[in-house]
């Protein structure tokens, strides 16, 4: 195996030295923040420079898929250091979404309140701390035409306690209104209440579509978020990563780590618990083992988690924005160690070859083909 750390096999973080997942790490805040500031990319052809890795919160405030149906002030506490260890770590791109946590059950919350609980206090703390964020508007089919997405935005805005955000996106194509849609995003970089425009779960002729139709404006197609993970590469198969290459959008990846399955806290004799066991089943959790077991190897060799070596799987495809989702500050503060190194071609391409065949049975990747 080729070795290609960049930096210390660690990953550095807080103080003293801790172990996580069985990794010794050493912490040494400052030349972390100072490699991940040099990570920082261009979302896409906007002006809008981001970390290499965003947080996503998804999970935020969530019942209903998330947290075994039930939210409480602890998780709150847990989710409020997940964010401040993201920012000590120098990842400051938040990504969530006005139906986040939105739907009110079982004392759900909605998570750009939380976001934007967070963001207020740490600002109180710290006025020149710097955080982008990036939120959605939910195409239900009760909205119509452009105004709808500036109003849709507005709302998320109040929620957040921001004048702006970094990105707007387009959280899934609509039944219809989509040609309004795009017109929404661009009126809202006009009016100055976000600096970066982009869609979600669009596939290759939408994205084609929304690109153009914002080109003329002379507005660019910032991002396209999908769902894209070793074990989940539909965006390899269907032409939307080329297409993101090809006219330099941005691909963020949500659930790169494939909604935790990839870590390796999941066995067949333990799989997730809620919707999420009927896709991670324990037979699908056996077939997943030989390459769970590779990755540990991989791992091993760098002082790395496994939850490093697959975000940094992603990192190497190019072109690529994971943003894992972290519920407590001891899962955020993993992230960063992917960063700062590079599995070797070697390595990318035999993860990619044990992963091949290994597919969740239905997990649909995108909407409205």
């Amino acid at each position: 195996m080729a070795a290609m750390n960049v930096t210390s096999a660690c990953f550095y973080l807080g103080s003293g030295m801790r172990s996580v997942h069985g990794v010794k790490v050493f912490a040494s805040e400052n030349l972390a923040v100072s490699k991940i500031e040099e990570d920082k990319v261009k979302l896409g052809g906007s002006d809008l420079k981001v970390s290499r890795l965003g947080l996503g919160a998804w999970s935020w405030g969530d019942t209903g898929y998330w947290n075994n149906s039930e939210w409480d002030d602890t998780k709150t506490k847990a989710a409020k250091s997940a964010f401040d260890v993201s920012i000590d770590g120098g990842i400051t791109l938040f990504d969530t979404a006005e139906v986040y946590g939105s739907w009110l059950l079982n004392g759900a919350v909605n998570s750009e309140t939380l976001l934007g609980s967070f963001i207020k206090e740490r600002k109180q703390k710290d006025s020149e701390v710097e955080v982008a964020v990036a939120t959605k508007f939910a195409a239900l089919p009760w909205r119509l035409g452009r105004q709808s997405v500036v109003k849709a935005l507005k709302d998320s805005l109040s929620r957040l306690g921001l004048s702006s955000v970094e990105l707007y996106q387009l959280h899934w194509p609509g039944i219809w209104g989509n040609e309004g849609y795009i017109d929404g995003i661009g009126d809202a970089v006009e009016q100055g209440l976000v600096k970066a425009v982009g869609v979600s779960n669009y596939d290759e002729s939408r994205l084609r579509n929304a690109y153009k139709k914002l080109k003329e404006r002379g507005i660019p197609l910032a991002a396209n978020q999908v769902n894209y993970s070793l074990i989940y590469r539909e965006p390899e198969e269907n032409g939307v990563k080329a297409a993101c290459d090809e006219l330099g959008i941005t691909l963020i990846a949500y659930s790169p780590m494939a909604q935790g399955v990839l870590t390796g806290k999941y066995t067949p004799e333990n799989p997730p618990s809620g919707p999420r066991g009927k896709i991670y089943t324990p037979e699908f959790l056996t077939r997943l083992q030989p390459l769970l077991k590779r990755i540990q190897e991989i791992g091993q060799s760098y002082s790395k988690t496994n939850t490093q070596v697959i975000l940094n799987w992603l990192l190497a495809q190019e072109n690529v924005l994971p943003i894992p989702g972290a519920k407590n500050a001891q899962q955020a503060e993993e992230f960063a160690g992917a960063l700062g190194w590079r599995l070797s071609t070697e390595e990318i391409n035999e993860l990619r070859s044990l992963a091949k065949d290994i597919i969740p049975l239905g997990f649909a990747q995108t909407i409205g083909k």
